[in-house]
């Protein structure tokens, strides 16, 4: 297991400002890590199609505009981009600061949305604040201010999570915390990705086997308290083993989802000609845009979206192992943290379309209807890049320094 060290040094207010200075004169090009950048813009540009696909139908039924969703999912497209060029210019520094204070907004946002006529009802689920044009989805924004918490956390406590069981303990009582007001809303997806992604976190910043074991016993448990105390979170998790007992109650999503994967074999059949998305899916431009995906595009288009997933995950995590091997550790705690939980998300809610996990209300990062969603996972793409472009910036100063005192060395 690899444990992530604390740095033994700073740069000083001169190396600092030479760094300011040099990464105002580069280009920005120069500073993204293009191959991250297109994947994200890949799938981000194919969920912009596939949301006007797969919500025509219910758009022009409902509101009798046709391109209702996709104009919206485009104007947050838009605010997404905005929103990373903005969170790409912020030091990472900068946001390890910013933790404790995003962590209080946090548990005040996920108060609010249980106040009766403050938090948004859709689908018997309160679980949006009305901000006037938009309204904001509160655990995408708990999901990502935890993950910024965790990795500083784990820097200023690293010793103790690693050796006292208390240092180990304190964060969990959080997610307990976090975990609770995102049941009340009720949002069991959220509370499984946040426990998921913390037990991530945790794992990699040092704990004990014996602490790691505790803490997934104590999840597992929670987890399955939260399932079996609502009737309708223990229909979900039992109808995905057999949906074909009820296709037309209980199990009529996830069937309609398998016969869309079924029709589209390897090619589709056809951008735009999904039967399924004609009111048999529910949900199609949410939840359940992968498997018109896979129905309009096949079998092949869906290993290439599946590529691209595990390529943006496994670049966070090379990433990370760069920032630790450079003792830059909150860079590294938070771009596990933020791969884990991107990978993860997709995984669960890939895995809701093909059947092989309960449904969870989850959305497909990049890819489905939502503006929350939406605007928070382009976030976490920029902070990607900004924390390979800090790690890149770091190597350059270090190789500028070695070069420095092999030219003095060589002159005397």
């Amino acid at each position: 297991m690899s444990v992530i060290s604390l740095p033994q040094g700073y740069l000083n207010k001169t190396s600092a400002n030479r760094f300011l200075a040099k990464e105002k004169a580069m280009p920005l090009i120069e500073k993204l890590d293009l191959p991250l950048l297109i994947s994200a813009l890949i799938l981000l540009c194919l969920g912009l199609v596939m949301v006007a696909s797969s919500s025509i139908s219910i758009a022009e039924r409902q509101l009798s505009e046709p391109l209702y969703y996709f104009w919206h999912q485009l104007s947050y497209s838009v605010i997404g981009l905005i929103a990373g060029f903005i969170i790409f210019k912020i030091p990472l520094d900068f946001l390890q600061k910013t933790g404790p204070i995003l962590i209080v907004i946090s548990l005040a946002l996920l108060a609010l949305v249980l106040i009766p006529g403050i938090g948004k009802e859709v689908n018997g689920s309160a679980r949006w604040l009305n901000l006037g044009i938009i309204s904001l989805q509160v655990s995408e924004f708990v999901k990502l201010a935890t993950v910024i918490y965790l990795a500083g956390y784990l820097v200023r406590h690293n010793e103790e999570v690693r050796t006292n069981l208390s240092g180990f303990l304190r964060p969990l009582g959080l997610i307990f915390i976090i975990s609770t007001l995102l049941i009340l809303e009720p949002d069991f997806g959220a509370v499984a990705v946040i426990a998921i992604t913390a037990m991530g976190m945790l794992w990699l910043g040092g704990a004990s086997f014996f602490q790691f074991i505790l803490l997934m016993l104590t999840m597992g448990a929670a987890l399955t308290l939260a399932a079996v105390s609502s009737p309708y979170r223990m229909e979900r998790l039992t109808t995905f083993l057999n949906p074909w007992a009820d296709p037309f109650d209980s199990g009529f999503q996830l069937t309609q989802a398998l016969i869309a994967f079924g029709r589209g074999e390897w090619f589709g059949v056809g951008l735009g000609s999904s039967v399924q998305k004609l009111f048999y899916l529910p949900e199609a431009h949410t939840d359940f845009v992968f498997a018109v995906l896979a129905e309009e595009l096949g079998l092949f288009s869906v290993m290439i979206v599946i590529m691209l997933f595990c390529f943006i995950v496994i670049r966070a995590l090379m990433i990370g192992r760069r920032a630790e091997k450079r003792e830059r550790p909150f860079t590294a705690f938070l771009v596990y943290g933020l791969g884990i939980w991107l990978g993860l998300q997709a995984f669960i809610n890939i895995g809701v379309n093909m059947g092989v996990l309960p449904t969870k209300g989850l959305t497909l990062p990049l890819m489905s209807y939502g503006g929350s969603s939406l605007i928070i996972m382009c976030i976490v793409i920029a902070m990607l890049l900004r924390a390979d472009y800090e790690t890149r910036q770091h190597d350059r100063a270090g190789q500028n320094k070695r070069n420095k005192r092999t030219s003095v060395g060589g002159g005397s």
